[in-house]
């Protein structure tokens, strides 16, 4: 019930912005009664339609999975743009006399930049993910372990619009970086494993010396947590669960731990997040990595005497300026921070949700490597 009136709150919301934008924009395009029945239809079908963003498993494998996400970009480009177009109106009217001409050729300018911001942020979550470089240096790193190379994925959200084709583009780049070991940061997938496991099967295929090592982000949660764990195991990856497990390198240990999803335990009791639990058996003095699917674990993970956390969650904020907003809601953004003495890692994300687009905060495959400090 509480799901059905946040849905509702949405869609009413949705109808409100949209008719923002059509007061604001469709008397002064002048384009006539055609102009009124496309851009009010538009608007109409765009308010009614994204709200099916969230309903992923009834979008995968729609036609209407890409209309719908396409949509959703669109609509915060033209809302940010009518929003600033009415400020500059304001404030031009301040200073001098607004002709209609000048209205006029704003609509046709919001709508021109729409098309093509809209265009551009598609291209930069479509493309194959740029590569970050990091290196990262650790306080007592065991001299074989210099240079020891992760190649990180994080939110790949395969789903309603990033399909088999697209990971695959992602696993050869990823394979080309010649990876130690493979860590990926949880919101693999988003849908049921009857939906997906055709698209994921790519993963099967990532080659690094150590392997592959996973752990659940929420958006596993929101369809089917434990059998998404058993899939990722058949494709050949070690998930972890608030464990840890060990590389052997040239005569050197490394411990690899991971933890389920902040949000695990509402969904799975027994999947409540536990840095402690994940670092209880690792021998003292040993180089400790730690995959966690969202940085705000960071202050229990630094407790736990990690070296290192791995996470993605944030997007980077994914589509600017809901960055603003992505800020304020977790510890760290993106990009390389530290905790104590603890490093952390925030990826900005392989994939992304929802809408296909990115504008601020571009796609990646990160190499981090390890260094002695």
């Amino acid at each position: 019930m509480r799901h059905h009136r946040s849905f509702l709150r949405l869609r009413l919301l949705l109808l409100v912005l949209h008719g923002y934008i059509g007061w604001r924009l469709l008397p002064d395009l002048s384009a006539g009664v055609w102009g009124w029945l496309v851009g009010g239809g538009y608007l109409l079908a765009s308010a009614i339609m994204i709200p099916l963003v969230v309903r992923v498993t009834w979008l995968n494998g729609r036609w209407l999975a890409w209309p719908v996400a396409l949509m959703a970009g669109v609509f915060s480009f033209l809302l940010q743009l009518t929003l600033l177009r009415d400020i500059l109106l304001v404030g031009w009217s301040l200073v001098a006399a607004l002709s209609a001409l000048t209205v006029h050729v704003s609509v046709w300018v919001v709508l021109a930049a729409t098309l093509l911001l809209s265009g551009y942020a598609l291209w930069q979550a479509r493309r194959v993910p740029r590569t970050v470089e990091i290196s990262v240096p650790l306080a007592d790193l065991p001299p074989a372990l210099e240079g020891f190379v992760i190649v990180q994925l994080s939110d790949l959200h395969v789903g309603p619009t990033i399909k088999r084709n697209h990971l695959q583009r992602i696993v050869e780049r990823v394979n080309s970086l010649a990876p130690d070991l493979v860590a990926i940061t949880g919101d693999l997938t988003d849908g049921r494993v009857a939906e997906l496991e055709n698209d994921v099967a790519p993963l099967a295929s990532l080659n690094a010396r150590h392997g592959t090592f996973c752990v659940t982000g929420n958006h596993e949660y929101y369809s089917e947590a434990e059998a998404w764990i058993a899939a990722f195991r058949r494709l050949g990856m070690r998930v972890l669960i608030n464990e840890s497990d060990y590389v052997e390198h040239d005569g050197a240990a490394l411990a690899v731990a991971g933890i389920t999803d902040l949000s695990a335990g509402y969904y799975v009791a027994s999947h409540r997040s536990d840095p402690a639990a994940a670092a209880r058996d690792i021998p003292t003095g040993m180089t400790r990595i730690l995959l966690a699917h969202q940085p705000n674990s960071a202050p229990q993970a630094a407790e736990a005497g990690f070296d290192l956390q791995l996470s993605g969650h944030t997007h980077g904020g994914q589509l600017w300026p809901w960055s603003l907003l992505a800020r304020r809601a977790n510890r760290f953004l993106a990009g390389l921070g530290k905790e104590g003495r603890m490093w952390i890692y925030t990826s900005r994300g392989t994939g992304y949700w929802g809408p296909p687009m990115r504008f601020g905060a571009p796609a990646e495959i990160t190499r981090i490597r390890l260094t002695a400090a």
